[in-house]
């Protein structure tokens, strides 16, 4: 068993489309093949984990027209690589510990604004297959995104009117 306190939480939002295609943003400043990710982050002190996703959502994507419709069990971990070197690494965490949050997107595709927030995450975004959400992430969080789909697929069908 992993000894999670030493993994920093961290939400991750899969929004669905109503016709079951999720969306991607493309990592900005990120060379290819492996940019392309779902919105996540950290939570804050006391945050409730589903603000934090909805907050997360809203940051990197503009959008606040989503319902929910499901959430992982439990934490999803993984490892920050050893040549990671990423701050959260400097600040003594040995990698994320993730609840997944899956969203519904409600609203018009012009509510979509990845500028939403001063810090800009993606520089541009699409519609796909969760199926091949795998694949687009970098590997060192291949594992986490491919519990996520296992838990998520069911929901990849167009949402019934």
């Amino acid at each position: 068993m992993t000894d999670l306190s030493r993994y920093r939480p961290n939400v991750g939002v899969v929004l669905f489309h109503p016709d079951g295609r999720v969306w991607y943003g493309r990592r900005i400043g990120t060379e290819g093949p492996h940019n392309w990710q779902f919105p996540q982050g950290g939570v804050d002190d006391g945050e409730d984990l589903e603000a934090a996703a909805r907050r997360e959502l809203f940051e990197e994507t503009g959008v606040v027209s989503a319902e929910l419709i499901a959430r992982t069990e439990g934490w999803i971990a993984y490892d920050f690589p050893t040549d990671y070197g990423g701050s959260k690494q400097a600040r003594g965490w040995a990698g994320q510990k993730q609840q997944w949050f899956a969203f519904r997107f409600t609203g018009d595709e012009s509510e979509i604004d990845l500028e939403a927030h001063g810090e800009i995450e993606f520089d541009a975004w699409r519609w796909g297959p969760l199926s091949e959400a795998a694949e687009l992430i970098v590997p060192f969080k291949r594992a986490a995104y491919e519990q996520m789909i296992g838990v998520f697929a069911p929901l990849a069908a167009p949402a019934s009117r």
